[in-house]
């Protein structure tokens, strides 16, 4: 149990938080949301230690240990990626040095009866079961699976981290994370550098995660698959809901629209109060009655509603301008850097007012093609050519990157804006929510959102019958991610977006170009048709691989293959042996523990015997689940 009692936090003179209080039970899934500047970040700091509040406080059970993922951090190693990830596992390694040291003072001894040799005998035996429940011996194989889920390679294990860009870097990091198990696990938009399929594989994860899960996220579909329980922040307050992110939504709406119910009744009532108060306070027949309910009034606790931003970025795009039939056409096409093919012998056609998405793993050349459609990149193999009256808008992934930092918010727009859209250029700013003060600040002290809408309004200035989207949604809160795909849902022109949100791209798209081992597959569909696709694909390859490896030992004949088949079973008898004994352990772990949350339930107070028993309860089930994690994954790896 992790507890967050009274808690306060003021910044820029405004609370944050005030008097917040909750917590967080051990294996929760909680998705925090509030608008953006609501303090979602700096509530995640506080859990995890990196910041203090100005008032509260923070209980974590003695032993439990909590990880956090921040947005963006610069690693500082000169390690590989494999040697970079399993720096996770040390803890493991100083559990070593401890049996080491004590298995050289055993051997040491001689007073085999005296009862410092038995306890020292005890404690050799306590650091071995817990270095075998850690997984120590498949420390390496744990290593390699998250990475692989990650996106990496096996050619990536021995490159240094410092090869790889920020996003990969991250990734590495994540890694860490995931490794190191946490019982509190804290992330902060992890999704940002990740593909859809590594965004799966997250997913998967940390649904069967033993500890307790805390996710800041954009990503709808992230955070419906994940959570069960959602934390909003508004107004320096926090309400709790005992349900997924869109659960959340039309319940918060329901609850808002009960406040306003409650607020004008009281307002009606209120009127009426004062009405008798005016109407008899000068007849002395009424004296009492009018005191009376002045006094009501009060004491009456008046109904608050609570704060709704109903600040939204506002666009279309204009009008697309005409152009021919056929929009951009590729045969061949390749491209390489140095010796990395990318992809080659791609053909590719787009007819006018298509929607497409290009989907795929990071790496596979989803950006470089958007680069060689908008002519940032010129040498590759085959041919490519855009259609007649063509002219295209683009968003790079890094377009907030590339906006020139020492130029102001309106310097920005002005230097682009031509004929009779200068004189409308605040209008435009504003309504990317940028006020007269936002519009002289330099762009090197805005937020990632808002030079992301930035970024957005200059894509608007010049009219487009092509427009190119790479991860336009990174940065956006979900309010304006909705707003910019309705926008793009009523362009007339043709488009191309490169984008990991699933949500996104629902309803937007009909048709993806997967980008996968150095080719392109055309795919016609929505992106959740692609993916149950997907699934369907890996799951009969899965199928056919499993009857292969059944058809094996029938192929090799005699008494050595029978006899190989016998020791098989019999060794993984063995290893489901082990799952099962604990699992039931776990069942009898968790029956006694729901007996002490009863007492707790009840209110009842209870010595510090109890709560001691309690813990120790919880630390067992701790332990529990990670052997059954150990040994089950020797079932799968013996059966693979």
């Amino acid at each position: 149990m992790l507890a967050i009692n009274n808690l306060s936090v003021q910044f820029t003179g405004t609370n944050l938080f005030e008097n917040v209080t909750f917590n967080i039970s051990d294996h929760d899934r909680i998705g925090l949301v509030g608008k953006n500047g609501a303090g979602k970040s700096t509530l995640l700091k506080i859990l995890c230690g990196w910041q203090q509040p100005e008032t509260g406080s923070l209980v974590i059970a003695a032993g439990q240990t909590v990880g956090y993922l921040p947005q963006e951090m610069v690693p500082d190693t000169t390690r590989s990626v494999i040697d970079e990830a399993m720096t996770a596992f040390s803890h493991i390694d100083e559990l070593a040095a401890l049996e080491q040291r004590l298995t050289e003072e055993i051997a040491s001894r001689t007073d085999y009866e005296s009862a410092e040799y038995i306890k020292l005998l005890n404690r050799h035996n306590e650091v071995t079961e817990q270095i075998s429940m850690l997984g120590a011996s498949s420390r390496r194989e744990q290593t390699e699976k998250v990475l692989l889920g990650l996106g990496f390679k096996h050619d990536d294990f021995g490159r240094l981290v410092a090869e790889f860009s920020g996003g990969w870097q991250m990734r590495v990091e994540l890694a860490k994370l995931l490794l190191k198990r946490p019982d509190f696990l804290l992330l902060d938009e992890p999704t940002n550098h990740l593909d859809i399929v590594s965004i799966q594989w997250l997913e998967n994860f940390l649904k069967g995660y033993g500890g307790a899960v805390v996710l800041v996220s954009h990503d709808r579909t992230f955070l419906d698959n994940i959570t069960t329980r959602t934390i909003e922040i508004t107004a320096g307050r926090i309400y709790d809901y005992k349900c997924s992110y869109s659960e959340y939504v039309v319940q918060m709406q329901e609850r808002r629209a009960s406040q306003m119910a409650q607020l004008t009744a009281q307002q009606r009532e209120v009127a009426q109060i004062e009405a008798f108060i005016e109407r008899f306070r000068y007849k002395a027949t009424k004296s009492k009655q009018v005191q009376s309910r002045i006094k009501m009034l009060d004491k009456m606790e008046m109904v608050k509603v609570d704060e709704v931003s109903t600040e939204h970025i506002h666009f279309r795009f204009p009008p697309a301008p005409h152009s021919g039939k056929i929009v951009v056409e590729a045969q061949g096409l390749g491209k390489a850097y140095a010796d990395l093919q990318v992809f080659d012998g791609v053909d590719f056609l787009l007819t006018s007012g298509k929607k497409v998405a290009f989907v795929g793993r990071n790496g596979e050349g989803k950006s470089t093609m958007a680069k060689i459609i908008v002519g940032e990149i010129n040498d590759y193999s085959g041919s490519f050519r855009l259609g007649a009256q063509v002219q295209v808008g683009y968003y790079a992934q890094n377009q907030a990157a590339m906006l020139n930092g020492e130029k102001t918010v309106f310097q920005t727009i002005d230097d682009i804006a031509t004929g009779d859209i200068r004189p409308k250029i605040r209008n435009i700013l504003g309504s990317f929510l940028f006020d007269s003060e936002d519009c002289e600040k330099k762009v090197k002290v805005l937020s990632g959102g808002e030079k992301a809408r930035l970024a957005l309004a200059k894509l608007l200035l010049t009219p487009s019958n092509l427009l190119v989207l790479d991860e336009p949604t990174n940065h956006l809160d979900m309010d304006s991610k909705d707003i910019l795909k309705n926008a793009l849902l009523q362009y007339t022109g043709t488009l191309i977006v490169v984008s990991h949100d699933r949500d996104f791209l629902q309803g937007l798209t009909d048709e993806l170009y997967e980008f996968r081992d150095g080719s392109v597959h055309e795919f016609k569909g929505d992106i959740f048709e692609f993916l149950e696709e997907k699934e369907r694909q890996e799951a009969q390859a899965a199928r056919a691989k499993q009857a292969v490896q059944a058809a094996q030992p029938k192929a090799g004949a005699g008494k050595a293959a029978y006899e190989q088949g016998k020791n098989r079973e019999r060794e993984l008898r063995k290893l489901r042996s082990v799952v099962e004994k604990i699992e039931k352990e776990i069942e009898m772990i968790e029956s006694q523990i729901a007996e002490k949350e009863a007492v707790l339930a009840s209110g009842s107070v209870q010595g510090q015997e109890f709560y001691d028993e309690y813990q120790a309860l919880k630390n067992r089930l701790d332990e529990q689940m990670e052997a059954w994690e150990t040994a089950t994954i020797a079932v799968d790896e013996f059966e693979g």
